[in-house]
């Protein structure tokens, strides 16, 4: 590993002088900034992981009560009130859009970061539209609308990381 090469350190995972005081370390005994950013892009790459993966879990139970009400009751939802608009079934789509996003960002942190970072835009707008922020604003504050920036935080942190990983690769030309 690069980064374990040039600052002598062979641990090979995480220690306790990672973080923020390891960059600022690195930084004023003259390192590259590479190094630093490099431990940046990983912290902030697991906290992204970590964080989506609460999200993609959560998401993923909700779906499941879903199914298994549909399997045992014969429709998914046993006491939703009959004729609601439309609308009120946009937001969670998109959440769980956001939800698959993440979970691709895994694999893929561009595409699924703006998979997840877009649909939660989306979400957004519904949100605005149907509940707007000026009514009952203390009871708003909590949900829907800290649900949807706990799920946006996530595919902003996914695409961060990606930003700044495609900096460093350098294009190789011909062999």
């Amino acid at each position: 590993m690069k980064i374990e090469a040039e600052s002598g350190r062979g641990s090979g995972g995480f220690s306790s002088e990672d973080g923020l005081l390891y960059w600022l370390e690195e930084i004023a005994r003259g390192g590259t900034m590479s190094n630093a950013s490099d431990r940046a892009v990983k912290w902030i790459r697991w906290i992204a992981r970590i964080w989506g993966g609460v999200v993609v879990m959560s998401v993923l139970l909700v779906v499941i009560g879903y199914a298994w009400d549909w399997v045992t009751a014969g429709e998914a939802d046993p006491y939703a009130v009959e004729d609601y608009p439309l609308i009120e079934e946009l937001a969670p789509l998109f959440g769980l859009l956001s939800a698959v996003g993440l979970a691709i960002a895994w694999r893929w942190e561009g595409l699924g970061g703006t998979i997840a970072f877009v649909s939660s835009l989306a979400m957004l707008s519904v949100l605005l539209i149907h509940w707007p922020i000026t009514e009952d604003f203390p009871r708003y504050l909590v949900a829907p609308y800290g649900v949807w920036l706990i799920i946006t935080i996530p595919g902003i942190l996914f695409l961060v990381t990606w930003w700044r990983s495609r900096e460093r690769t350098v294009p190789q030309r011909g062999a």
